[in-house]
């Protein structure tokens, strides 16, 4: 399947940016701004904790109906369904930074990794030849399969709280228009692009503690936008692990996230990274970008 971009696929893309210069006629206000981040650290620790660590690399275990809710708010991020990213990103696991790999920055250049494997006609399907366990679960399939309802539904409800808050509580400031702008096109373009770095940025700068077979990166200012996500050269090494900061300063929200729902039952048997791999880490300086 050839690498010409896939306009049907891609012009939701496209109009989710475009949409972001709707800020320029409806301005801002502390409750739309507070609501997009809000929006963005939610979606973001559903991509990062369920669509990234639970879906493709099954560090933890948790139920039908609880797989299902994450599933739904990772979602509505626009970054596609979840059978579709654990694939992807499987493979990626798989062919990291080597021809196979659909985003590597080493193969074909940031842009590519960044944005353009994206928009391609062949990256679309779904290999679910990859995701045996989870292609079992018709809920997910359906996801997968019209993976554009759930972000429609939650455009809808962003326009409904929003003219909600305008008609309650005017003195805010706050516009129906307003409200959506910021909090769907703003905080899911921000929120996607975020993810991306991962693809694009985290396999070029920063530093590297483990040999990987690839060229993956650590970096702490990744890791601040995407709730952990930077520590990507201790995810190369041992992807089996809930927590990718492996040093107590490394930082990673979304596993403490996922450590504060293990306390309540809705999810359980974290994996941690062993002890070896610490070690390991301590016996190798890290090296620079």
């Amino acid at each position: 399947m050839p690498e010409r971009v896939d306009w049907q696929r891609t012009l939701p893309f496209i109009f989710l940016h475009l949409g972001c210069l709707g800020v320029i006629w409806v301005g801002w206000s502390p409750v739309a701004v507070a609501a997009a981040v809000f929006l963005y650290l939610i979606r973001m620790f559903s991509i990062t904790g369920f669509y990234h660590r639970y879906f493709s690399h099954r560090t933890f275990r948790t139920s039908r109906a609880m797989q299902f809710i994450f599933a739904v708010i990772g979602n509505s991020s626009m970054q596609r369904g979840p059978l579709w990213w654990a694939a992807t990103h499987r493979h990626h696991h798989k062919h990291s930074d080597h021809e196979e790999d659909v985003h590597s920055p080493v193969i074909k250049g940031f842009l590519w990794s960044h944005i353009g494997w994206l928009t391609s006609m062949k990256n679309f399907p779904t290999d679910y030849s990859s995701i045996p366990d989870l292609k079992k679960y018709p809920e997910l399939v359906f996801l997968n399969r019209y993976d554009q309802v759930v972000p429609f539904a939650f455009g809808l409800l962003m326009l409904g709280i929003g003219a909600l808050l305008e008609w309650l509580w005017p003195a805010s400031g706050v516009t129906m228009w307003q409200f959506f702008f910021w909090t769907f096109f703003v905080s899911t373009t921000v929120l996607l692009h975020g993810t991306l770095f991962i693809n694009s940025l985290a396999h070029v700068w920063g530093k590297r503690r483990y040999q990987t077979d690839d060229d993956s990166r650590n970096s702490w200012l990744l890791a601040f936008i995407t709730l952990g996500e930077g520590w990507h050269n201790n995810h190369h090494r041992y992807p089996h692990s809930t927590r990718q900061g492996f040093r107590w300063w490394e930082i990673d929200p979304t596993y403490f996230g996922l450590k504060m729902l293990s306390w309540t039952g809705l999810i359980w048997d974290l994996r941690p990274v062993p002890e070896r791999v610490i070690e390991e880490g301590r016996a190798t300086p890290q090296t620079e970008a």
